[in-house]
């Protein structure tokens, strides 16, 4: 049982940075694989990035590659999303998600989301 708390959006501008965390408690974190999702208004939730349980990473959306990059503190039960060179395009609901069996949109937990929002 695990619960998910996705902190770190805010207001940038085109081309800045930010940083997300997503908490864990809970039994068993290092179990888990962690996905990152996001969703905008009217749009459907898409995955954007996959941290494995050995702590490897691999963007998922072809549109964050080279900007995106993700790791975990299991001794922090933390994950991360480091997100530079931001794009209006890139404002959405970012939510984290666990799963035993891997990156997925049917993740057994999901957090609450938190707002980024990129704009001029």
């Amino acid at each position: 049982q695990l619960q998910l708390v996705e902190s770190g959006g805010g207001l940038v501008q085109p081309g800045g940075s930010l940083r997300l965390s997503c908490a864990a408690s809970g039994f068993g974190f290092e179990n888990y694989a962690i996905g990152w999702f996001r969703q905008a208004p009217g749009k459907e939730r898409e995955g954007v990035y996959c941290i494995y349980r050995d702590g490897g990473s691999a963007s998922i959306a072809n549109s964050v590659k080279g900007r995106f990059t993700a790791s975990r503190d299991n001794a922090k039960n933390t994950v991360f999303l480091q997100m530079n060179s931001l794009k209006v395009e890139d404002s959405a609901i970012y939510y984290c998600a666990a799963d035993h069996r891997g990156c997925t949109r049917l993740a057994e937990y999901w957090g609450q989301g938190t707002q980024v929002t990129v704009s001029s």
